[in-house]
């Protein structure tokens, strides 16, 4: 039980069902749709979509989407709604366009959305109610307008840059040059009438028609490659595709296999699992040998994962108990390491904003789910006419010829969403996730270990101050909130680190406890976002 003197918040209990969110209004839709017959699946999707409408920076119906769904009768279904390149974005094509490395703005980082199809492809699938009625909240807000929150307020200002670049974006999205504010009122009629055509016609309504012709519209006007033909292609992008899993602590953790980067958790959990138990959640030793895990595993993802239906992605070998102990094996207890083997190698030769969800119904059906236009407000690229702002995930490519992760026609870019489930003895325990780019998988396995190996609750494992590898920068920074306590900076300093104070805390993340044994579901969400758990 959690120190009542201290700051901080409970988690919340429930008997029958539970959403957890990153925007209150997003829980009760699920709860709502939920107490109005449908199911776990049919409550994460009308989070989603509210989502959509209220945190636009950080999703949109223009984003991508991932989910692992577990229902109550067993297993784990996993699909990968994830867009690809068009037809026409080659090297070549983007190096004639003056590109040398891919530009977050550019319309050539925008792959065609494929977070509808996936909707489509659950809903139909797994769903107990239509589309019509589980978008009716999102359509509201949308229509109405909501009350800008915290977080979403302080993202928008960040943001002005990016929203200045394209005349229609600054139009619909600034206010005579400057962010909406905490508290402000913003409507999107534009995007709730395009949920009003999903939700009667479905997928085809996006993909194809007069929406889907506004958004290649939108992105020839800044330079894209794109063509409705790409756009009808991705109409049925989204594939369910085989979790990949490991066992962890006499539990098993589920995840999306590549071009999704949950194989990293896997590989963070296998590695630090053959240590001396540390002293605590917020010991030097415990955050050190973390770190160094985070570095190898990032490592090998800069140069192996890639959409598998057009490269080789060595999953097996990555996974395997010998590969994950060697790589556990080069960390030291005593000292950070100054430079890191070739990726894939184990020998010492010198040679670099999302939304996530849970909810878990009366009848034991489970759903983890992830959607994102990547940075905020994604491209910043706004298809005024139909509201939806596209994406920029095509900026996870790279124009390096031979590189697993080029950009090609048709191609899937390295992912960084992934929701995360896990299991023990076939049912669901816990469905989880931790938003923030890059920062999930390291994300991810620090409140797995924060609440299985160290006992916090689950809004306690939540909560605890985070730390992170910088990704791209020197292999010794590392990005510290400011929660940090004086004294484990300065020792992790003392082992060769580098502790760098962030502007903005590391993510957010959401997670529902599935105690069979007394029968209750215990939420938590995030301090660092503006949602709650909540059940019923």
């Amino acid at each position: 039980m959690r120190d009542l003197h201290l700051p901080g918040r409970s988690p919340a209990m429930a008997l029958n069902a539970m959403a957890a969110t990153s925007m209150p209004v997003a829980t009760l839709a699920a709860l709502d749709i939920m107490r109005a017959g449908g199911n776990a699946l049919d409550g994460a999707i009308a989070a989603a979509a509210v989502l959509a409408v209220v945190e636009p920076q950080s999703t949109g119906i223009g984003g991508d989407c991932f989910c692992l769904y577990a229902p109550a009768s067993g297993g784990v279904v996993a699909i990968n709604g994830s867009g690809r390149a068009p037809a026409a974005a080659t090297p070549e094509a983007l190096r004639a366009a003056g590109l040398t490395a891919m530009v977050n703005t550019s319309a050539h980082s925008v792959t065609v959305p494929g977070a509808i199809s996936a909707w489509e492809a659950l809903n139909k699938a797994h769903g107990k109610l239509g589309l019509d009625e589980i978008l009716q909240p999102a359509i509201r807000y949308a229509e109405e307008g909501f009350a800008v929150s915290s977080r979403v307020s302080a993202d928008w200002e960040d943001s002005v840059g990016k929203l200045s670049l394209q005349p229609q974006t600054a139009r619909r999205f600034l206010k005579d040059g400057k962010p909406y504010a905490f508290g402000d009122r913003f409507t999107q009629p534009e995007l709730g009438k395009t949920l009003r055509a999903i939700g009667k016609d479905g997928a085809r309504a996006f993909y194809t028609g007069p929406i889907a012709a506004d958004m290649v519209a939108a992105l020839r006007a800044a330079g894209g490659l794109h063509t409705e033909e790409d756009f009808a292609a991705g109409q049925n992008v989204a594939d369910f595709v085989d979790p990949i899993s490991r066992k962890w602590r006499g539990m098993e953790v589920f995840q999306c296999p590549p071009n999704g980067s949950g194989l990293l958790v896997l590989m963070l959990l296998g590695m630090l699992e053959g240590f001396p138990e540390p002293a605590g959640p917020l010991d030097a030793t415990r955050m050190h040998r973390h770190l160094e895990a985070a570095r190898l595993a990032y490592r090998d993802r800069d140069a192996f994962l890639a959409d598998p239906s057009q490269v080789e992605v060595p999953v097996a070998k990555l996974l395997s108990d010998d590969y994950l102990a060697k790589l556990r094996g080069m960390i030291r207890d005593d000292q950070a390491m100054v430079d890191l083997p070739p990726a894939g190698d184990v020998d010492w030769q010198k040679h670099k904003d999302t939304v996530y969800l849970t909810v878990v119904d009366r009848d034991g059906n489970a759903c983890s789910f992830i959607n994102s236009l990547f940075e905020g407000f994604g491209s910043g690229i706004l298809a005024e006419g139909c509201g939806v702002m596209m994406q920029n995930r095509g900026f996870g490519f790279r124009l390096q010829e031979g590189h697993p992760n080029c950009i090609a026609p048709r191609k899937r870019p390295m992912h960084t969403i992934i929701p995360g489930m896990v299991m023990k003895d076939g049912k669901a325990i816990m469905p989880y996730g931790v938003m923030g780019g890059h920062f999930q998988p390291m994300g991810q396995t620090w409140f797995l270990t924060n609440h299985f190996q160290f006992g916090l609750d689950v809004q306690e494992a939540l909560d605890l101050t985070r730390v992170f590898p910088s990704v791209g920068a020197s292999h010794r920074d590392v990005e510290i909130e400011n929660g940090l306590p004086p004294e484990v900076k300065a020792q992790l300093a003392a082992l060769g680190h580098q502790p760098k104070l962030i502007k903005k805390p590391h993510g957010g993340g959401q997670a529902i406890l599935i105690d069979r044994e007394r029968g209750i579901l215990v939420g938590g969400s995030d301090p660092r976002k503006d949602g709650c758990a909540m059940g019923y």
